[in-house]
């Protein structure tokens, strides 16, 4: 595509920079907009002024008209003879490669305004100072022309003494950034009618800036016009008569009110409801409650800690389950005692319960036992089901059947029927698997068997149709969250993979009473789009793409899937991004990035360490999936337990050689890593055994395995996976010699920790101790905590400043462009 640009290279002796001038040539050109002067009632104003010329240039015209408008002109050049006062709006876009200062020159028109980004300016003579990071700028001048006078255009030019390359154009391409993972419009959730006539969409609109509006939408899917709307109300689809419902505040307390969504008629089927979350009946005649308690309070100043989640706020409530008769309006209690009991599931015919409680067994991993109740709501007995480990959800599997259940768990559930490792290993707990679990009829006396466990992806969620005996769930699939269903009735009884057009499925929906599907997800390079699925056929609609919008004028580099064979025999996975424009004869620095949990590294467009932001920087960005990561199959998760980088961390040094050697694209002395949680650990833990890096981030990574064990809230519990059956008394060399900190003399490579000051899974001691290390060491290092965030960074204005630290350290490191970091944290002097 041809451009209109002028790129400017910045000249250097050895001593000084000689300023670059960057002229824009021409603008894109919308107006002029005639504009009368207002009748004067007064001489002077409520603030004692006189009206003149310049107060024309308040005229609101929207900025889309210059930005929709195919009309471009040279600078500096006549347009024509205003007759009356008349106002114009010029704009085009400035460009940087890197972070760097200047000053934007404009002349020509008497009076004018500029606006950077929406954002109104305040030029000095005719120059504006300007910091310019590595993205796309929009520069707007509007300007006003008198009557009888010439209407010229703007001339404008930036100055910069860096060496930055800046660019002036009226092309709007533009690299994908950090504002266009945060804003917008995305999906939150999606739901059916039973009859699937009907769609309800949740969304969320994140403004610039940080401000959120959520609304919720009801459309007819045969017509796709919109019924209703609101972004007060929350509502969900009633079990069976395609009706909504949601509760508001009444006379009389909480009211529940149904909606016709056709007519919008409104019925309140019961008043003065209690707090609490509540489920509907199939039957739609009660509800069943969830409803908090609180525990004993302890005094302000000495509060004695009873077990260690006794740490954790509100970890002394319970829940317990109520029954709402929606006839009676009769609330009547089902559960009490010491322990909080989850309602899983209620029958189709509305006669029972299934619900679990857990119990601390902390002299045992994976230290709480879960129990699985049946409740019959009509005898009001009660029969335990299942004590285990390792289980953690259940539902029933057939209409009028309640001794058959499907349960998720780990492989290790049911004495260990569902797994699929080798001898010696200890299963990943994080590793989903689903059962089938009777207990009486054709599988009678008691009996239950693995359904996955030949099947090598990783169970997320799931849900059941009782009427055709099928169960629907997603899981991970290497990179990708995949939608799935398994069919107890048919004869040759396996799993069928959906035909779905996203890489991520997010959420979906399924008509209890209808051969319809419909589902929202993403894909390595684009955002999200909601389709309808006719399950009957198997055909696929996208109704809406917001990606569209989300990525309108982005251009995004491509994305190659990179697999090697490493040296154990297995084939590792990967991907990798290239920077768009990508020019196979240049060198590039490059940032490897791994796993942080024990899940793969999503084929996501938006997600923490969006890959495509670091690719428009100008890097070369490698995902790699090693052992440990789920979606792979069991012996390959199960790699995670007590390793704490062994294999792993070889896996991911030899993966980086192997790529480096096979792409001479790749700068192989400019190569960064970044991971978090347990991918920050390993960013450390490399260190400590290569120096193939450049520059290495650690967000909240763990430095000794000991003192994460013991500080974080759930650093224990994470053991019970990552560290089974280990205890700092009977595995000492696994927590010393695979602690970073206990390794801390052998790095050379540059590490910046980041750490959210009230992180309660990770403590920000553990990039504390190991800062102070390094420190003492004499080793290149930095560390910016994140004040009042915890093992996330979810405020808008800190996880921006979070993400550009970031992006200035490898720019210090892997581009040899520390201006970035050095505006952000000049050197002080202590």
């Amino acid at each position: 595509m041809k451009r209109n640009v002028l790129i400017l290279s910045a000249l250097c002796t050895c001593c000084s920079l000689f300023a670059e001038e960057v002229p824009v040539k021409q603008f894109r050109y919308a107006g002029p907009y005639e504009i009368k002067e207002p009748f004067i009632v007064d001489s002077l104003d409520v603030n004692s002024k006189k009206f003149t010329d310049a107060g024309l240039l308040k005229t609101a015209i929207p900025f889309n008209n210059v930005r929709e408008s195919t009309r471009t002109l040279d600078a500096d050049t006549p347009n024509g003879q205003s007759k009356n006062y008349s106002v114009s709006l010029a704009s085009f876009y400035l460009n940087s490669d890197r972070y760097t200062d200047g000053s934007l020159l404009i002349s020509g028109p008497e009076h004018y305004e500029v606006y950077i980004d929406n954002e109104k300016q305040t030029p000095a003579n005719g120059e504006l100072k300007l910091t310019l990071e590595p993205r796309r700028y929009e520069v707007v001048i509007k300007y006003l022309t008198a009557s009888g006078e010439t209407n010229n255009i703007p001339k404008a030019t930036f100055k910069t003494d860096s060496k930055a390359v800046v660019t002036a154009t009226t092309d709007p391409e533009k690299r994908y950034t950090l504002s266009d993972v945060f804003d917008g419009t995305r999906f939150r959730s999606v739901s059916l009618s039973p009859n699937g006539k009907y769609l309800l969409t949740a969304y969320q609109t994140t403004y610039p800036g940080g401000d959120t509006e959520s609304f919720q939408q009801v459309t007819d899917r045969a017509t796709g016009q919109i019924l209703m709307e609101s972004s007060s109300n929350h509502y969900s689809w009633m079990p069976r008569s395609n009706r909504l419902y949601y509760t508001r505040k009444g006379i009389q307390g909480k009211e529940l009110v149904t909606i016709d969504p056709a007519t919008r008629a409104e019925t309140v089927l019961a008043g003065n409801l209690p707090d609490g979350w509540f489920s509907f009946a199939p039957t739609e005649d009660f509800l069943i409650f969830s409803i908090t308690e609180e525990g004993p309070k302890e005094k302000d100043d000495l509060q004695q800690i009873l077990v260690p989640d006794d740490r954790q706020p509100g970890w002394r409530n319970r829940v317990f389950l109520h029954k709402y008769d929606l006839n009676t309006g009769v609330l009547a209690r089902l559960t009490f005692g010491h322990r909080s009991t989850y309602l899983n599931d209620i029958s189709s015919d509305g006669k029972y319960l299934l619900f679990t409680c857990s119990e601390e067994t902390l002299t045992e991993r994976p230290f709480s036992t879960t129990s699985l109740y049946l409740m019959d709501l009509q005898g009001g007995t009660f029969n335990l089901i299942l004590k285990d480990p390792f289980i953690s959800q259940a539902k029933f599997m057939a209409e009028g059947n309640p001794t058959l259940f499907v349960i998720s768990g780990s492989g290790e559930a049911l004495n260990g029927r569902g797994l699929n490792i080798r001898e010696g290993q200890t299963s990943n707990m994080s590793d989903g698997q689903l059962f089938l679990y009777s207990t009486g009829g054709s599988l009678s006396p008691v009996t239950g068997y693995s359904i996955t466990k030949d099947f090598h992806p990783s169970v997320q969620g799931f849900e059941v149709d009782t009427k055709n005996q099928t169960i629907y769930f997603t899981a991970e699939d290497k990179d990708r969250v995949r939608l799935y269903s398994f069919n107890f009735q048919k004869t040759n009884k396996s799993f069928f993979e959906y035909p779905l057009s996203e890489d991520i499925v997010s959420g979906y929906s399924i008509a209890t009473d209808a051969p319809e599907l419909v589902y929202f997800g993403e894909s390595a390079s684009n955002s999200q789009r909601l389709y309808s699925v006719n399950l009957k056929k198997n055909t696929s609609v996208c109704l809406k793409d917001l990606s569209a919008g989300i990525l309108k004028d982005i251009t995004l580099g491509e994305v190659h899937d990179w697999n090697f064979r490493a040296a154990a025999g297995d084939t590792i996975y990967g991907r990798y991004y290239l920077p768009p424009h990508f020019d196979p004869n240049k060198k590039y620095p490059m940032i490897v990035n791994y796993y942080g949990g024990t899940s793969p590294t999503e084929r996501s467009l938006e997600n923490r360490y969006p890959s495509h932001v670091y690719a428009a920087l100008g890097y070369i960005v490698y995902i790699i999936q090693p052992s440990g990561a789920t979606g792979f199959g069991q012996e390959f998760s199960a790699r995670h337990v007590n390793a704490w980088g062994q294999r792993t961390g070889d896996e991911i040094i030899e993966g980086t050689k192997k790529f480096c050697a096979e792409h001479n694209f790749v700068d192989a002395r400019k190569i960064g890593c970044i991971g978090a949680s347990y991918g920050g650990f390993m960013t450390q833990y490399l260190q400590t055994k290569t120096d193939i890096f450049a520059a290495a981030i650690s967000h909240a990574g763990i430095s000794d395995i000991t003192s994460y064990w013991g500080e974080g809230y759930w650093g224990y519990s994470y053991s019970a996976l990552a560290s089974a059956n280990s205890y700092p008394w009977n595995a000492r060399d696994m927590y010393t010699l695979q602690s970073p900190l206990f390794n801390a003399d052998k790095i050379n490579t540059p590490i910046l920790f980041l750490h959210g000051t009230v992180d309660t899974n990770v403590p920000i001691g553990e990039s504390i101790q190991m800062f102070t290390a390094l420190k003492l060491l004499g080793k290149p290092t930095a560390f910016v905590q994140v004040v009042g965030q915890n093992h996330q960074i979810l405020d808008y204005k800190k996880r921006a400043e979070w993400n550009k630290t970031i992006y200035a350290w490898f720019a210090k490191w892997l581009k040899n462009q520390p201006e970035w970091w050095n505006a952000m944290y000049p050197e002080k002097s202590l």
